[in-house]
């Protein structure tokens, strides 16, 4: 048993949508290693994007994740709120307990460039990918209790800026707090990376796109969700302790320059 009394130490996933997403494949992939793992999704997000939203998503998540052996919870969440985050906490730990790691995986992402970019639509990609990032590293900051050394914070960044400019723009934001936490929080056991999965097939690509991002890594393929979960799951594994306030690339030499 760990210091939690639980014998599974407990993933919080943000961002965990749809079966081709990013955030279901580390949750999936942290189960397999022996985590409890709480998601959260917001399906207003999701209906407007197009993947789109299932009501069964998150169902089939949850029954893989019971499957695997992991305690689960599932929190409807919207980012965008400043007490979101502290909701989301005192949710998953009523039903699980402390948290471990958290793997921020959840994006607002709107196309706009710096011409027709709103200031509406700023505001509130800052909120969602930045501000709600900040808020959720500062509640696992503060609450962490976990074995020295186990502690785990891993951010997904991108860097598509051009013509997506307030969505990059917000990513990088993400990955100065991050960083930052990996220094901050030293004395209390946490390390905290940063990973860009590049292009990666999450149902948002045409078989153009497909075609053409193939030709720009050595592996002939797009990324898949599962090549970025396995760096996150070997970043929150104990052999991963040792990397920190890093931004790893995990995208198959992706570089369309």
């Amino acid at each position: 048993m760990n210091s939690e009394g639980r014998s599974r130490p407990l993933a919080l996933v943000t961002g965990a949508r749809g079966q081709k997403g990013i955030g279901a494949a580390i949750a999936l992939s942290l189960a397999r290693d022996g985590w409890d793992v709480a998601t959260t999704f917001w399906r207003a997000y999701d209906e407007t994007m197009p993947w789109g939203s299932n009501p069964a998503d998150a169902h089939w998540l949850r029954g893989e994740l019971v499957a695997l052996g992991a305690k689960t919870a599932s929190v409807e969440a919207d980012l965008s709120l400043v007490e979101t985050p502290a909701y989301i906490f005192d949710t998953v730990e009523r039903a699980i307990g402390p948290v471990t790691a958290l793997v921020l995986s959840h994006c607002h992402s709107v196309d706009s460039d710096i011409v027709s970019t709103t200031i509406t639509g700023f505001d509130l990609h800052f909120a969602v990918n930045a501000g709600a990032s900040w808020l959720l590293v500062r509640e696992f900051g503060r609450r962490f209790r976990g074995v020295h050394g186990r502690g785990r914070i891993v951010a997904l960044t991108s860097d598509h800026v051009a013509y997506n400019l307030p969505y990059g723009a917000s990513k990088g934001a993400l990955d100065r707090i991050a960083l930052a936490a990996g220094r901050e929080f030293r004395e209390l056991g946490i390390t905290a990376n940063v990973v860009n999965p590049g292009a990666t097939d999450t149902g948002w690509m045409t078989p153009n796109q497909m075609a053409e991002f193939s030709r720009w890594t050595a592996g002939g393929r797009v990324g898949l969700p599962e090549d970025c979960a396995n760096l996150v799951r070997f970043l929150c594994s104990a052999e991963g302790g040792w990397i920190n306030g890093q931004l790893l690339y995990s995208n198959g030499g992706w570089d369309e320059h």
